[in-house]
Parts: C-alpha cells; structure tokens; sequence
C-alpha cells in the first residue's frame, strides 16, 4: 500500500522567549535567553535558581477562568498552543463533515507535577476528604489530548505520549504515521510540559543535572562548550497542525513542510545515562532515513538534542558522525536549547517548530553561549549567530532518560 503524504499546516508555542511562534523566533535568531532567575517559587534553599519559566501566560485568556481551574498547567499551556496552531492552520476542527478523521496525540515527560504538589499539600494539612476530586484528572499525561478532543469535538485517534524528553518527538511521529496509514486527515501533535515546580526543580538539583550557573542565567545553558555543566529546567508547549497532503491542498492550506520520516529507538543500557559511543541515538536517526527513503547526504541541517549535558552531547555527536558519515562535517547542527533551556517531554515540540520554520526561512537558528567548543564535539554547531543557508531537508532529535529516543525528518515541499 502507497503511503499517504503528510504535511504540516499550522504552528503554536507557548515558551519562555515567546507566547507566540512568531515572537519566538525572532528572540531565537537574535540570540536572547529565556533563561533567568525563577520567580514562582522561593528557591534560596536550592543550590539551581534559574529556569526557563515561561512568564505573563494567562490561561484564563485562551480558556476561560473556568476550564482554566480544571487543568494543571501543562495541559493549560498544551491547549493553548494548540489554539495558536488551529487558528494559523485555518481550519474549522468544530465543523469537520467527519470528527473521526482528525485526532490529537500530544507528550508529556512528567505531566500535572504542579496539581500532585499542590493537593499533597492539602492531604499533609487538611485531611484526605479535602483532596480535590480534579487531582487524577489534571495530572494525568493524557489530560492535554484529551483536552484538545474535547475543546474541537475531534473524536479520532487520541493518546498521550510519555516517553521523558522524547515524548512530543513520539507523540508527533505517532500522528504521522497515524495519517500515512489512512486512520486520520488532520492530527493536532506536540508535547507539554511544566515541571518548573519546587518538588521538579529538587529532583533535577537531587540528580546533579543542571548548570549552577545562577550568576548567569542567559549564559547558563552551553550546549558542545567545554565549560557546559548541566541542562535548564525549563517549560513551555509546541504543537502543530499534520495534514494530508492533497486534504490540505483541497482547502488551499499554507504548507510549511513535509514530515518524511520518523524513526525510534532504545539505548538498552542505563536508566539516566545516554550510551556514550550514541548507538542508540544513530539507531533512531537511521530509523527515520529508512522510513523516509532518504540518504544521509540529503540532509542540510539537524536541530540537536543538545542539553549540554557533559555526557549526552559527546554521545550525540558520535551518533551524528555514525550516521552520516563523511557528511557530517558538512551538517549545520544547533541546539536551541542554549536559549530556551530543555522543556523535557515539550522540548521536541518547540524544536519541531524551530526546526519548520528554518526550512520556511532558509536559516538555521544559532547554539548561543557556544564560545570554546568541546573537542569531543567537533561539527558544525552553528555558534552564537545564525546562519543562512539552503535548507531542504532536517532533521529534529530528541533523547531521553530510560533511554528513549527518537527523531523526525522534514523537507520542503
């Protein structure tokens, strides 16, 4: 059976550098951090201050104060860009002749950390009898789908996607596979996350994770620098809108890109830990090339996991280098994370988006804070400005604890 083409129509964010896509790449091409000094809670008893906290998000705005209460703020933030992306793809999801023919599927790393906080709180205080009864339903994973199905009336596939930092990169090459086999038209895919909460932040400090580099919060995050010491904790939603092609040609539909490809993996080895030799990581990257039919050489950009991490961005770059070869050195890879910081299971939404509109633009967005490369990292990481450049075909990676991984290739169309 021919498989169906699938494209991509419609973006929304919600981040720390913007509320909006537009808003956020123009602070991502400029160079700016969302990184700074977390104000939503007290942390002068953390040895990390800083985060990319997504701040003046008013949910009441997109939801109303009603539907608003009734969601954590993950799934808050995932409704939210979701509306952006509906709104920009121009589509009427209320009215569709058939709902069974558009679905949700949408990732998150850790789900409603905030609402399992905030009413173990009231259990410790008050008594179990005054635990809300909204608790299972705000913080399960699944809440942002569900959400999104119930807000359109769209009653075709519907999951929610955990599978840590790797969660909207599966969540988005489920929905594309969903359409290439014919059970859906239109899929809304992303990721959601917002564990910048006092138990989220402990955890990551707990874990020796992230960069201390409180001093400096927009410098903080480095990725391939031989001075980096940890990822940023950070928050936000990415979703977008996948389409049939001639369903999207029919209505007369802006195309962004072509999604061709998405290949998954395990590392099989380490629960925390990334293989360092990055087999895993260059098993998913081969995965996607054989799903999308596509040489390594036909590749023009790659937008890296790149967490700045010691360990993961060693082992991302030898995965690079397995995977393609001789090609690698003429590769533009940047991570957007050294301006947003890792937004964990929400993080390949972001950089899908990111990794759309360079193809859109014909630019690729800089690794700021990239001043003394790694030798161990030794591509072309993009540093500290952006690049114009032909772009026709990239690719988008992410990789997560227990060993997840995961990656999507798009290209013009």
């Amino acid at each position: 059976m021919s498989r169906r083409r699938v494209v991509v129509t419609g973006l929304g964010l919600i981040t720390s550098l913007g509320l909006e896509v537009e808003a956020f790449w123009k602070r991502l091409l400029a160079g700016d951090s969302g990184v700074s000094r977390i104000q939503a809670f007290d942390v002068s008893a953390y040895p990390v201050k800083i985060a990319g906290e997504v701040k003046d998000f008013c949910a009441e705005s997109y939801l109303g104060k009603r539907d608003a209460r009734h969601l954590d703020r993950f799934a808050q933030m995932a409704v939210a860009a979701a509306m952006q992306a509906v709104r920009d793809s121009g589509l009427d999801l209320k009215n569709l002749p058939d709902p069974f023919r558009a679905g949700a599927i949408v990732g998150s790393g850790i789900g409603g950390l905030m609402e399992f906080e905030e009413q173990h709180k009231r259990l410790l205080e008050k008594g179990p009898m005054r635990v809300s009864p909204f608790m299972v339903p705000k913080l399960m994973i699944n809440a942002a789908a569900g959400q999104i199905s119930i807000l359109y009336g769209i009653k075709g596939p519907n999951a929610g996607v955990a599978n840590a930092c790797a969660s909207a990169n599966n969540a988005i090459g489920q929905a594309f596979w969903t359409i290439q086999t014919d059970e859906a038209d239109i899929m809304v895919a992303g990721g959601a996350e917002a564990a910048v909460t006092p138990m989220g932040l402990a955890g990551f400090c707990s874990a020796r994770a992230l960069s201390t580099r409180n001093d400096e919060p927009a410098r903080a995050s480095r990725p391939f620098d031989l001075g980096r010491d940890g990822f940023i904790l950070s928050e936000g939603a990415g979703i977008i809108i996948l389409e049939e092609l001639q369903h999207a040609r029919r209505r007369g539909a802006r195309i962004y890109a072509e999604v061709t490809g998405f290949g998954m993996s395990g590392d099989g080895l380490h629960i925390v830990q990334p293989d360092a030799e990055g087999r895993g990581a260059a098993g998913a990257m081969r995965s996607m090339l054989q799903d999308a039919h596509a040489a390594p050489e036909a590749v023009d950009y790659i937008n890296a996991h790149g967490t700045a991490t010691p360990l993961g961005d060693a082992a991302e770059t030898r995965a690079i280098k397995a995977v393609f070869g001789d090609h690698a050195r003429r590769l533009a890879i940047s991570s957007t994370k050294s301006s947003l910081g890792h937004l964990l299971g929400a993080s390949g939404g972001v950089e899908f988006v990111a990794t759309v509109l360079a193809i859109r633009d014909q630019v690729a967005p800089p690794t700021i804070n990239l001043e003394e490369p790694d030798p161990q990292c030794d591509l072309d990481y993009v540093p500290l400005v952006p690049r114009p450049m032909t772009i026709r075909c990239a690719a988008s990676n992410s990789f997560g604890f227990g060993g997840h991984n995961a990656s999507l290739l798009l290209q013009e169309v």
